[in-house]
């Protein structure tokens, strides 16, 4: 039922409802996995989100497929997918900022039952304001980037939409140390009350969000744009179109796609460890 909610066609053209479709997605599977299987929610809640969801990835990638082999995609490259990289960007935002409600508003208990995995990674992270400036830490983080950026195109040639898996995880990862972020400050400030302090609160949200979306997007960006790759070429693939033209205009635009999605990684390293620890030191 939820995902007919939306289709490919109505989410190209007003993408912004992909936002609160995700927000829906992302409550409802939370609530059942709590309900159901609450032992294993983390892993439940990001799997029901993903079955609502592919569906609608799905049918897009087809049509981005189909565009893709036309003649004039030599002409286009990146633009004529902007339809497509729209509205997941704002399901991935929907997903990042549910996953963040849930975690700062949720009992404690719940949080720890729906984000566990999510908050060990996070505690493996240990990136420091002093050492923000070292090359090799720059690397480090550049390196990994481009290996979540091949698994995203492995895993979506394999299985036509598979990066939708890893993107989620990642916008669940991205939402909790948000969440994790704006918590720790409203309890900072949880022994003052009253209207005037409403401001901090707006403040506390606002920059909890800034501070993980300054490199968040384009990292995200590059994830979708290496996932398309690999999903046009998987469809081609599956329609048997090998030996054509459109097959061979289908590869040119997924490398074209690649490489983008390379220097965008390569641009986000960059906001992450030298602008990022500057702006919130």
């Amino acid at each position: 039922m939820l995902e007919s909610l939306m289709n490919p066609f109505k989410a190209k053209r007003k993408p912004w409802e992909m936002f609160f479709i995700a927000i829906l997605y992302y409550s409802v599977a939370c609530i059942l996995s709590l309900w159901v299987f609450k032992d294993y929610a983390t892993i439940v809640t990001l799997l029901l989100t993903i079955v609502a969801v592919i569906p609608i990835i799905y049918n897009a990638i087809q049509l981005e497929e189909e565009e893709s082999a036309r003649p004039e995609v030599y002409s286009r490259i990146l633009f004529g997918h902007f339809k497509y990289f729209s509205f997941t960007m704002y399901f991935f935002g929907g997903l990042v900022v549910a996953s963040a409600l849930w975690y700062v508003f949720a009992p404690t208990h719940i949080v720890q039952s729906l984000f566990n995995a999510q908050i060990k990674t996070i505690m493996g992270i240990n990136i420091t304001g002093h050492v923000s400036q070292s090359f090799g830490l720059f690397a480090t983080i550049f390196f990994n980037n481009i290996k979540v950026l091949i698994f995203c195109i492995i895993f979506s040639f394999i299985y036509g939409s598979g990066a939708v898996f890893i993107l989620t995880w990642n916008a669940s990862v991205i939402g909790v140390a948000i969440g994790y972020y704006i918590r720790t400050k409203l309890a900072a400030i949880s022994a003052y009350t009253g209207f005037q302090y409403m401001a901090h609160y707006f403040g506390i949200f606002s920059i909890g969000l800034l501070k993980y979306t300054i490199h968040g997007i384009p990292e995200i960006l590059a994830y979708f744009i290496a996932g398309l790759a690999g999903s046009i070429i998987s469809v081609g693939v599956i329609k048997k179109r090998y030996s054509s033209d459109g097959f061979s205009r289908t590869l040119w635009d997924a490398s074209n796609l690649i490489l983008i999605a390379i220097f965008i990684t390569f641009v986000a390293a960059i906001l992450e460890v030298y602008i990022t620890p500057i702006i919130f030191k």
